[in-house]
């Protein structure tokens, strides 16, 4: 029994092991003793339970009481500054939300503009702490690049867009077109496997800066132009004379899920990023929106509620934050329905329907991980 205690003692001054490593080293000092198993098994599970250590990450953004955030050089909707140099949209919301969590403030970020090949460099260096830019994830990205993908924050799909006076109706119109598209990206190879699969022989004109991509479109070098739907919308309503002369072709050629990245290897940031965002869905899910979490701390009956805004339980404690971290949130940013509505939502000019982004119980895929 004193060895099992000496055991427990040094296991509390490790920060971080394997799961597979801790079980064969513990099965090793025990002697393969099912007691000892028993009770360090039960050890481990309330070591678990403890107040979360902070990451390299987290203690690098309190010594500089900034969060580095990565966002897309200008896409509408997502991430632009104005001529203020103010920051709006879906991406740069959730970088506050979670600011506002981790610092007390949604002011605390510091911006990068980034383009799509620079981006990963950029998390990958360390010169961004988290990556908010329209990125889709993949399994080539979630496996080789030494990076995290967290939560997907906007279900889409790769569409076309083109000149109303080509009549353009349907995909199969494209054969033999020239279409820009953005390189370092996944529209590039998307677009290339659906020419090569259709054969339809599309000449892709690709740039590497979103701004050149739109320039060359708009000036006619290309008949079409391709991205994410919510891109193309995002383009259009942003650089075109007319919004109307330009049609949104209805047929989609993939699947873009998209959210934020972190760097791989630092699990108690990944962990805040991810349950921030989780919570901004859940809020949403109950009801909990930025002007009523005062309110509803102070009144609503509900356990859910209630635990969600650290007024009974401290689930703060469990990701080395406050207790308060979520209703910060909520109060800087809104649930993630009012940060798509306000931002690209109907009565905006991008003029998005909810569609896959809508909750779970509205026929959506807006399905938050339970806070509890």
């Amino acid at each position: 029994m004193q060895k099992t205690f000496s055991l427990l003692k040094q296991l509390k001054k490790l920060k971080q092991l394997q799961t597979q490593n801790v079980l064969s080293w513990v099965r090793i000092a025990s002697g393969n003793s099912s007691k000892h198993l028993f009770l360090l098994a039960v050890a481990i599970t309330a070591l678990g339970m403890q107040p979360a250590m902070a990451g390299k990450t987290l203690d690098s953004i309190r010594q500089k009481d900034m969060v580095n955030c990565g966002v897309n050089t200008g896409l509408a909707g997502f991430a632009q500054a104005d001529a203020q140099g103010k920051w709006s949209g879906i991406d740069v919301d959730l970088c506050k939300a979670i600011a506002a969590a981790v610092l007390g403030s949604p002011d605390k970020v510091r911006y990068t503009p980034l383009s799509a090949p620079q981006r990963f460099t950029a998390l990958q260096s360390g010169e961004i702490d988290i990556l908010s830019r329209n990125t889709t994830f993949t399994l080539t990205r979630d496996s080789s690049l030494g990076l995290s993908q967290t939560v997907a924050t906007f279900y889409d799909g790769q569409g076309f867009m083109a000149p109303a006076q080509l009549g353009i109706k349907n995909l199969k119109q494209l054969k033999g077109l020239t279409v820009c598209a953005q390189s370092g990206t996944t529209t590039e190879k998307n677009l290339t496997d659906f020419s090569k699969t259709n054969k339809l022989d599309i000449k892709p004109i690709v740039f590497e800066k979103i701004e050149a991509a739109n320039a060359a479109y708009f000036a006619g070098r290309c008949k079409a132009y391709t991205t994410d739907v919510s891109g193309l919308a995002s383009i259009r309503s942003k650089e075109a004379k007319n919004p109307k002369d330009h049609v949104i072709l209805t047929e989609l050629i993939s699947k873009e899920p998209m959210g934020p990245m972190v760097r791989r290897g630092d699990d108690e940031w990944l962990n805040i990023v991810k349950w921030v965002i989780y919570g901004l869905m859940e809020a949403e899910e109950f009801g909990v929106t930025s002007t009523n979490v005062e309110q509803l701390k102070a009144n609503s009956s509900d356990p859910k509620i209630l635990r969600m805004l650290g007024k009974t339980e401290d689930t703060g404690k469990l990701l080395g934050l406050d207790r308060d971290w979520l209703a910060r949130a909520l109060t800087s940013t809104g649930n993630y329905g009012e940060i798509f509505e306000r931002n690209v939502g109907e009565k905006t000019a991008l003029g998005l329907k909810r569609g896959l982004n809508a909750q779970w119980d509205k026929g959506g895929l807006m399905y938050a991980m339970p806070i509890r």
